[in-house]
């Protein structure tokens, strides 16, 4: 009778946790970001719990699971809204090199050291660090390279998201405010209505909400 009642358990939580998945919407591990990356091992957590606890009702597991969906989605929708929410939850991303040269600065706040970076480098093929113009370390803790001479991978900076002007970035690319509100009276758009701009190649380009909607 046992087997029967874990069997039926494994099975319930498995579609449980699929469409729990499903709900938060991502698709691979290496996609998730510090809070997404708990609630996961907390919902895995109490799914597991639930399989092994006998004297107890299977519900009593799927309150906080749902609970956890709901924290998540909620946090997700509020990241959405206000662009810093994300940043204090997930952190942002950090230049390793620039313009050629290792940030050891950079790789020792965020506890990276250079076996870590020539592991990943040769993960992508590269043996030779003089090929790389930038190499940014993600939220998600995979490196984005961007070679020497090659137009096609120029690292795009960010330098506004959402209507919010990125001040980090500004200070990787030399510019500042005064220079941000001359290419926006320059473009005859409002900081406001201003989607996405970003900085690539010595070019500017910008995307309006209006152009999205």
């Amino acid at each position: 009778m046992d087997y029967i009642i874990i069997i039926f358990k494994t099975i319930f939580f498995y579609f449980i946790l699929l469409v729990v998945y499903r709900l938060m919407g991502k698709r691979e591990v290496g996609q998730l970001g510090m809070i997404d990356l708990i609630i996961s091992i907390l919902i895995s957590q109490l799914a597991a719990i639930g399989i092994e606890k006998f004297d107890g009702s299977i519900f009593i597991s799927l309150v906080p699971i749902f609970m956890l969906l709901f924290l998540q989605k909620a946090l997700a929708i509020l990241s959405l809204k206000v662009p810093k929410t994300r940043e204090f939850l997930d952190g942002k991303p950090s230049v390793i090199i620039k313009n050629g040269k290792i940030n050891f600065k950079e790789m020792s706040k965020q506890k990276y050291n250079l076996d870590d970076l020539l592991m990943q480098l040769r993960e992508d093929s590269i043996s030779n660090l003089e090929e790389i113009e930038y190499a940014i370390l993600e939220t998600s803790g995979n490196l984005s390279i961007f070679r020497k001479k090659d137009e096609r991978t120029n690292y795009p900076f960010a330098i506004i998201l959402d209507g919010v002007v990125q001040d980090n970035v500004l200070k990787e690319i030399n510019k500042d405010k005064t220079w941000i509100d001359n290419l926006l009276i320059e473009k005859n758009v409002e900081l406001k209505d201003v989607f996405y701009a970003f900085y690539k190649g010595n070019k500017t380009f910008i995307i309006k909400k209006s152009d999205i909607t």
